[in-house]
């Protein structure tokens, strides 16, 4: 069991190695491998971009990899024994016939993100879950730095947010902590755990890629399954599937929930709400730790369980100051439920994160007014029946753009075949948004939320909500 880069510099040095994938973090990956003294790499990536190509030219050229292979078949060498190890990107699922194929030949399967944990010399947090990953584990980040502040100690945000830690890994130190959100693609065939995870709820997600929701659920076991006996796992209290993973485990378990003041019996601390709501509060044994809900500046009863689960997370290295300071100033995270612009009275809203209609239907329930939402974008192989009533309650105008627009006026149509609500199809975001503000009024809201995926029209959630902030900060301008 290798235990330090030291140890690893020399495993890997005389390796073949195959990277499949070249985004981001595989190429930090593969940065990563060359100071390690590795150069028999070989690249494949589906991609048949001019820009990918000269880049792996160059790195043929340099001696930083050895091969490269692209295209539909880019897949179609990789068996033969060739390859010592095999590094997958988060979207290559492991049974991939090919890979599966080196496994069984004997290669090694891992990862960028499962050697940031083997090689990580400090106390490491994971989150992952359906809804709330990124606010949880940025609270998470906030809080420790918080703590921390004026230390030596160094916080190192990573795996879906932040850079890749493969590339700092060198700097890492045993008195820093790292903090991670971590997908179910990261996670579907990780052997190693983080000492503290966070699974802040399940809900079907996904299904384009996982074969079923008990698969994607069962994914995110791995980041508590393989923890060390002093690890510990924190879950909500009412999420039936969260709590379903468990299995026998009933030692070192938190609860939170801003929904119950009940939790299970074998539960060893939670974070819930005072009983007048008032207060967020953590107890165990041996520690306590409250928080004003009147501090929190960002919307939503979610947000307050993001922040209740971030607690129990950090609960061994913070004190009140600590949250009531990041509370004070934390205003919520780019794309979700983000205020962007009042114009002549109307005020937009950029949920961009919303990518399938359980996370919209949490979104939407903020609001006790009824909206105009812009929605829509592309299937993922999961139903809209759900969201169908929830739209005929909360909103007045409906703006769809994209593949699952269909399927989205369906689910209203279903719910309520009398509804009042004013369905209207447009092609490309900028109509989207000049739709909704032709319908606004001065108090009126118009929110995005997608309740889909973004690639029909986008790379990734991110480009989409900075291109629907661009458009709505345009408004009146021209």
């Amino acid at each position: 069991m290798i235990t330090n880069l030291a140890e690893y510099k020399e495993y890997i040095r005389n390796k073949k190695i195959a990277v499949i994938g070249f985004g981001i973090s595989n190429q930090a990956l593969v940065r990563f491998l060359n100071k390690c003294g590795a150069h028999n790499i070989s690249i494949f990536d589906k991609s048949t971009a001019d820009t990918f190509i000269s880049s792996c030219e160059k790195l043929v050229s340099a001696g930083t990899i050895c091969d490269y292979f692209y295209g539909d078949k880019y897949l179609s060498t990789l068996t033969g024994g060739k390859y010592d190890i095999i590094f997958r990107s988060p979207i290559v699922r492991y049974d991939t016939p090919e890979v599966a194929a080196c496994v069984a030949e004997g290669s090694v399967l891992t990862s960028e993100i499962e050697t940031v944990l083997m090689l990580a010399p400090c106390k490491t947090y994971g989150v992952t879950g359906s809804d709330g990953k990124t606010t949880t584990t940025t609270l998470i980040s906030k809080f420790l730095e918080a703590h921390y502040a004026g230390s030596d100690t160094r916080i190192w945000l990573g795996g879906n947010i932040g850079r890749p830690l493969i590339d700092v890994i060198d700097e890492i130190k045993p008195s820093d902590r790292i903090v991670l959100e971590l997908s179910s693609f990261q996670l579907m065939d990780m052997k190693i755990s983080t000492d503290v995870a966070v699974i802040t709820n399940l809900s079907p997600n996904h299904l384009d890629v996982h074969k079923s929701y008990e698969e994607y659920a069962f994914a995110k076991k791995s980041i508590f399954a393989y923890q060390k006996e002093n690890g510990r796992l924190v879950l909500n209290a009412l999420d039936e599937m969260s709590v379903k993973l468990l299995g026998d485990r009933r030692t070192n378990v938190s609860y939170f929930s801003a929904r119950t003041n009940k939790v299970p019996g074998f539960s060893s601390g939670s974070s819930l709400l005072s009983d007048d709501g008032s207060y967020l509060v953590y107890k165990d044994a041996s520690k306590r730790l409250t928080l004003s809900r009147d501090t929190i500046n960002v919307l939503g009863l979610f947000n307050v369980e993001n922040f209740l689960a971030a607690m129990c997370a950090v609960k061994d290295e913070v004190d009140d100051s600590d949250l009531e300071k990041v509370a004070a100033a934390f205003h919520g995270v780019e794309h979700r439920l983000e205020y962007v612009r009042t114009v002549s009275g109307v005020k937009f809203y950029n949920s961009s994160i919303d990518s399938s209609p359980k996370r919209t239907i949490s979104t939407l329930s903020v609001f006790t007014q009824k909206i105009i939402m812009i929605a829509g974008g592309k299937d993922k192989g999961i139903s809209y029946e759900e969201i169908g009533p929830v739209l005929c309650e909360k909103v007045k105008v409906l703006v769809l753009v994209g593949p699952t627009s269909q399927a989205i006026e369906e689910s209203v149509n279903n719910a309520d075949p009398n509804h009042k609500i004013t369905i209207i199809r447009q092609h490309n975001y900028r109509d989207a948004v000049d739709c909704a503000y032709s319908h606004a009024q001065s108090g009126d809201i118009v929110l995005l939320s997608p309740a889909s995926t973004s690639f029909d029209l986008f790379r990734n959630f991110e480009e989409r909500g900075k291109k629907y902030k661009e458009i709505v900060n345009l408004l009146n301008l021209k």
